[in-house]
This record gives C-alpha cells, sequence and structure tokens, in this order.
C-alpha cells in the first residue's frame, strides 16, 4: 500500500499513502483507525471510516472530502511504517529480537486489524543477496513491539507477553538490544521490583554495569536491595571504586551486612558464591519444628530450603537431613537422631572448583560452608556452584529453530506455538 496513489471515487488521485495508523489493544491486533497520507505536501489523516475499497492494488476513498489539517498521533496511537517497519520486536515465542520487514493487514468483524509480521529481510542489490531467513506470516500476537514512542507507552505498559518470558531470557535481550530498546525493556521490567531485580542478577556485568550508570545511587541501591545477598555482594563488587561505598550507605541495614560480609571473600571461594540465608534448627528440636520451619522460610532461595542443618547450643554445625529425609522421619523424632551426623562441609576459602567436584562426587544439592569452629556461615548450592564454573561461551544459546507452517492454510490468524520443552 505504501507509496501508492489514494483515490477518489471516481479513481482520481488524491494523494499518496505514507503511512498507515492502527491503535495496540493489550493482547488483542491491533486495529487500523486511519492512513497518513500526503496531499500537496502535507501529511494528513483519514480515517479508515472514509475508505470504500482496500486492497493491494488500490485504496478508494468512499467520498472525496479529506480535511487538509497536518497529521498529529494521539495517545496510543502507532504508525506501522515508522514505528514498525524495519524495527526490532520481541519475539516472545523464542525469546529474541526479530526485525519486522512487512505487515500484514486482514479485514476482521471488527475492521481491518494487523495480523501477522513478515520476518524476512528482502532481497537486495538487485536480488543479487537473497532474502534472508524469516518467516512470510507470524502471528502478531507473538510479539511485544519496542517502538520509543512515549505517548503510547502507557497502553503498551505491562507488556503482558512478555511475562512469559523468564529473567533469563529478559537478560538475554537486555544484552542484544539498543540503548534505546533496552531502556523501553526496563521500563516496562521496572515497574515489579523483584523481577528486575532477578533480571540484573542474570545479566553480565559489563551490562548491568552499563544500565547501572544510566541511574542514580538510590536507583542502584534500590535494585540490589531485592537481589539475594550472594547476588548483591557480585553487584556491588564490579560497581566503580567511587560509587560502591555510596550505594551500601544505602542499602538496608540487615542485607548491607550480609553483603560486606560476602565481600570479604574471593569471589571463586566457596564463601564468595554462599548464600547467607539457610536453615537451621537446634538438635533438639523435633522434626515436626524442623518442617514447621520450613514451611514459614520465604526469604530463603529454594535452593537453600533443601537442607535443615542442626545445630548444637554453641551453633556448631552437628549434622544435616534433607527435607525429603524429614518427611520420611517420625515427627515426634529429634533431629539429632535423623541428621547425617558428619556431613560434607567446606571452608570459606574452597575454591569453588573443588566444591563442584565435591558436590559431584557426593551427589549433593547443598553444602554449609563453615568456620574454623565449624559454625555455619552459609551454604553453596548447585546453582552457585553451575554459575561460578559455567564457561562464559555457555551462557547464551541461540533460539531454536521453529518449525516451517503453512501461513496459506484455512483457519483464523495463526495460533501461537507453545514453548519447547525438555524431558519427559
Amino acid at each position: 500500500m505504501l507509496g501508492r496513489q489514494l483515490l477518489s471515487p471516481s479513481k482520481e488521485p488524491v494523494g499518496k499513502i505514507d503511512d498507515v495508523v492502527v491503535r495496540l489493544r493489550g493482547g488483542d491486533y491491533p486495529l487500523m483507525k486511519g492512513l497518513v497520507v500526503k496531499v500537496g505536501g502535507r501529511r494528513v489523516f483519514v480515517p479508515v471510516a472514509r475508505v470504500s475499497e482496500m486492497s493491494e492494488a488500490s485504496v478508494v476513498l468512499a467520498e472525496t472530502k479529506v480535511d487538509l489539517r497536518s497529521f498529529e498521533r494521539r495517545d496510543g496511537e502507532v504508525l506501522l511504517r515508522g514505528d514498525i517497519l524495519g524495527h526490532r520486536l520481541i519475539d516472545v515465542t523464542d525469546a529474541d529480537l526479530v526485525r519486522a520487514w512487512d505487515v500484514e493487514i486482514r479485514a476482521s468483524g471488527e475492521g481491518w486489524v494487523v495480523s501477522c509480521l513478515d520476518t524476512r529481510r528482502p532481497a537486495r542489490l538487485f536480488g543479487m543477496v537473497r532474502r534472508s531467513s524469516g518467516e512470510a506470516c507470524r502471528d502478531w500476537k507473538d510479539f511485544e513491539p519496542l517502538i520509543g514512542h512515549s505517548q503510547s507507552l502507557r497502553v503498551r505498559s505491562g507488556f503482558g507477553r512478555l511475562g512469559r518470558l523468564k529473567p533469563a531470557q529478559i537478560a538475554d535481550l537486555l544484552e542484544e538490544a539498543s540503548r534505546n530498546e533496552g531502556e523501553e525493556i526496563l521500563d516496562v521490567v521496572h515497574a515489579d521490583p523483584e523481577l528486575e531485580a532477578d533480571v540484573f542478577e542474570e545479566l553480565d556485568p559489563d551490562t548491568a554495569n552499563r544500565l547501572f550508570g544510566d541511574r542514580t545511587d538510590a536507583e542502584v541501591a534500590d535494585v540490589i536491595a531485592h537481589m539475594r545477598a550472594d547476588d548483591a555482594a557480585d553487584a556491588i563488587g564490579e560497581l566503580p571504586q567511587a560509587r560502591r561505598q555510596k550505594v551500601l550507605d544505602l542499602l538496608p541495614a540487615g542485607t548491607r551486612t550480609k553483603v560486606l560480609t560476602l565481600l570479604g571473600f574471593n569471589a571463586k571461594s566457596a564463601g564468595g558464591i554462599m548464600g547467607v540465608d539457610f536453615l537451621s534448627a537446634p538438635g533438639d528440636a523435633t522434626v515436626a519444628e524442623a518442617l514447621r520451619r520450613i514451611r514459614l522460610a520465604e526469604s530463603i532461595q529454594p535452593e537453600a530450603l533443601i537442607t535443615m542443618h542442626a545445630v548444637d547450643g554453641d551453633g556448631r554445625l552437628i549434622g544435616t537431613v534433607t527435607v525429603i529425609g524429614l518427611l520420611h522421619a517420625d515427627p515426634d523424632a529429634q533431629l539429632v537422631d535423623v541428621v547425617e551426623s558428619d556431613p560434607v562441609r567446606v571452608a570459606p576459602g574452597a575454591d569453588v572448583v573443588d566444591v563442584a567436584l565435591l558436590m559431584a562426587d557426593y551427589n549433593l544439592m547443598t553444602v554449609p560452608v563453615v568456620d574454623g569452629d565449624s559454625r555455619p556461615l552459609g551454604v553453596v548450592t548447585v546453582d552457585d556452584v553451575l554459575e561460578a564454573t559455567i564457561p562464559d561461551e555457555w551462557r547464551r544459546r541461540e533460539p531454536p529453530a521453529r518449525p516451517d507452517w503453512d501461513p496459506t492454510a484455512p483457519g483464523a490468524f495463526p495460533a501461537s506455538e507453545p514453548s519447547p520443552q525438555l524431558g519427559g
């Protein structure tokens, strides 16, 4: 349609079609509102209600009269040429950024709607550079647009489909995004402080520092305060020296104490990767009491809830038992009678590779970190070890290839496909 003549009812040229205006509607297909038409050097708006015929070949007005006032975009309106074509959108199905090279508009019961996107880059240099891989018609509902238009942000806020993604996938998007694209993603993520913290935990240090560089010390501290203590310590350690103390001083007292404790250890040691929140109970407590503590432990990361640590009156570790072990035990039995009395443990200075080998040898999901008097300082979980030992080049993978499908098949608009599953 773009560049074609807008015709009067008598098929006389009125102007050239320069853009198409649609209104976003949350998770539904965007509804076409009208056309932006160049008439005598001026861009004017023609409502879709004044169009009697619309096809790839021609667009015909129902009446000759056209409002010649210059076009001004309203809140929530999106320009398909100006905002979508050639721009990148979030492919929610594959957790990737994809560029839209064409847009398909279809008639529906409520009007003309944007149904799908063509993600194939057109051929270039007179066909010598072939069309790139992609799909001719991907369902619009598979995407979230990144438009950079502040007046339509309110309509797009919430990014409902973005909520399907895991924090690590959103972090992947941020690492691939341009500055403006990243800011738009973060504007939405910022509405959920817990999600925002989870995303920053997954970012590589360089990207996190670049994004923190655009924020005040108070804003950085607010994000870090919602992180797990070990990740918060890593984030503080990666900040420029001039900012570290300022951000530390703005953290809640409890978080600051935990972070300072972890910063005292080598980042590649057991003490540097351990979590300082873990489950413990006196050795003479009952199994029922231990299970009650597990139920009430809302602030401890789930990975650390796998193991209960029994301690004596001086706080020294006397044994560990898994949650499964507790569930199999007599609820009235004392912990000291059901724990493993000589559990595997490590010193805070133990190298992370040695800890990983130890956990592999003994099939452990957690390992307590103890001081010289056997008092627990924290717990290393299997995800902590994986994060510390997996090579950087393994951390980001390309999304799986999507299966081919026939966009011309009968039926409604193409349905979104479920995300690939592993296992089972």
